[in-house]
């Protein structure tokens, strides 16, 4: 049975940039443009109104920013949308604000429209999309709860779950995660809810953002 298309908002303060995004995934069979908000404030009006499955967020847009529209986004909806960050800077503190905000990762404005397209399926199905090096850089710039050694909840963690949340911070899929470690996608799906729960995270993006805030993972400057 053929699924309905992923719905799609855009939000970027530029015209040109959402219509290029436009053109790009609205030539997919899976995906659909259904809005698009040139600040963030229009992004949460077309949230509520249109219900997408996933938002291609701009951080730096006049008025309501990405930061805070992601915010309201995820506070206001029963079932929010997964919102992808799209940036010009990868290494940019808004865009770590909006990941600790709650943006299920972030992809580079200058990316190649099969890494765009691939992206937005990513999300839409509960992956993160992040860049660890880009991720572990601006936790060191930052982040200051890292400071005093690991956080209190990796004693929690077993040895496999701690395992898989550092292979989450390598920006490693279920799939992969799975691969490398032999097991099926239910059980690495076990661990992530796992991991979630003993990191008070609420999804896979928080998670890492806590594994390099709450210095589990090796950060650097």
């Amino acid at each position: 049975m053929n699924r309905p298309p992923l719905r799609l908002v855009l939000a970027d303060d530029e015209r040109m940039v959402r219509t290029a995004l436009r053109a790009i995934l609205d030539a997919e069979p899976d995906l659909e443009v259904v809005g698009e908000a040139g600040d963030g404030a229009e992004a949460v009006t077309a949230v509520r109104t249109l219900a997408p499955d996933v938002v291609l967020m701009d951080v730096r847009m006049p008025g309501i920013d990405g930061i805070r529209a992601t915010e309201r986004i995820l506070a206001g909806a029963a079932e929010p949308p997964r919102i992808l960050v799209v940036t010009t800077f990868e290494n940019d503190a808004h865009v770590y604000d909006a990941l600790r905000a709650g943006a299920a990762g972030f992809l580079l404005k200058r990316a190649d429209p099969d890494e765009l397209v691939g992206a937005v399926r990513l999300v839409a199905r509960g992956d993160s999309l992040l860049f660890p090096e880009a991720v572990r850089s601006l936790a060191a710039s930052h982040a200051a709860a890292a400071a005093g050694g690991t956080a209190a909840w990796a004693a929690r963690l077993t040895d496999r779950e701690a395992g898989v949340l550092r292979l989450m911070a390598t920006g490693l899929s279920n799939a992969e995660i799975g691969a490398r470690l032999g097991v099926g996608p239910q059980t690495v799906k076990t661990h992530v809810a796992a991991v979630l729960a003993k990191t008070g995270s609420r999804d896979r993006t928080q998670a890492v953002i806590a594994a390099y805030e709450g210095g589990f993972v090796m950060r650097r400057a």
